[in-house]
């Protein structure tokens, strides 16, 4: 594992790439899907249309996101949505998703989960050039996708098999996420703004995000 991001708090942003860092993340989302009352059990596998980011506060995994990728064999979403996604593909999008998705709700996590989804626009629209980012909610959170992120909802909720719960399909443009990060980024908690974007990194610090990710290339 390599830390992107350490500040003061001695937190760290990971990407994992070891037996070890997938290990830790599914400890993480499968006690959180418990948690919640989902079924099956997670676990991460070596996929290179797969980037999993974790956050970790004192050595300690706080946080987990996995960025799909598009590729000849569809992204996790089009097991319920293809329908849906392929609209975005024949407009010549090209898409991505963020699945297993969870955080210790005992720690911090709002910062945690800030930086997690600003690495996960990083790697998906500087590294991969996407132009959107697909993701699947269960319907009591997905106001707050809408509301503070800027997600748009594409239909009525389905069941996920993988989960066994109903779920959303939203989606936001990058475009849009760029633009509020331009707006917001690095204002911190205190802007008074009623948006997730205050929590990202500024423009400046996401700069220096993408040259040192590109050099760890």
């Amino acid at each position: 594992m390599q830390d992107l991001v350490t500040d003061e708090k001695t937190f760290g942003v990971r990407m994992i790439d070891t037996p070890q860092g997938r290990s830790q993340a599914s400890l993480l989302i499968n006690k959180m899907y418990a948690w919640r009352g989902y079924a099956g059990t997670h676990k991460f596998t070596d996929d290179p249309n797969r980037i999993t980011l974790t956050a970790s506060d004192r050595g300690t995994v706080v946080g987990t996101l996995t960025l799909g990728l598009d590729s000849p064999i569809g992204i996790l979403a089009d097991e319920i949505f293809k329908e849906e996604i392929d609209v975005y593909r024949n407009q010549g999008a090209k898409v991505c998703e963020i699945t297993k998705l969870a955080f210790d709700v005992t720690g911090e996590s709002r910062q945690s989960m800030a930086s997690l989804f600003h690495l996960s626009v990083i790697y998906a629209r500087d590294l991969h050039q996407c132009t959107h980012i697909f993701i699947e909610v269960n319907p009591r959170h997905r106001r707050f996708y809408e509301h503070m992120l800027g997600f748009k909802r594409l239909g009525a909720p389905k069941n996920n098999p993988r989960v066994n719960a109903p779920a959303y399909l939203l989606c936001v443009d990058l475009a849009y996420v760029t633009e509020q990060i331009a707006l917001y980024g690095g204002l911190g908690p205190s802007s008074g703004v009623r948006s997730f974007y205050p929590l990202f990194y500024s423009e400046r610090e996401e700069r220096g995000l993408i040259n040192r990710i590109k050099q760890m290339q």
